[in-house]
């Protein structure tokens, strides 16, 4: 989870991802950091983020990041 929180630092730093639960909604990340953000984290997890994958609920937080790159490795993704 450390790397995807040093990712969002570089992207949009000045944010307390740890508590945050509506990055998106608020949009604190907006479409164009998104994109970015997915790009970088096929680069460091080794995976392949779906369109289907890219939904406020797998991006509004920290968390929701880590899980959907979890279960993402999991499935060979």
């Amino acid at each position: 989870m450390d790397a995807i929180l040093d990712i969002l630092n570089e992207l949009k730093p000045g944010i307390d991802y740890r508590t945050r639960h509506d990055l998106v909604d608020t949009r604190e990340l907006d479409s164009l950091t998104i994109i970015t953000l997915v790009s970088e984290l096929e680069d460091a997890f080794d995976i392949t983020i779906p369109a289907v994958e890219i939904v406020p609920a797998n991006f509004n937080s920290l968390e929701g990041m880590w899980s959907m790159v979890q279960r993402l490795r999991e499935a060979g993704f």
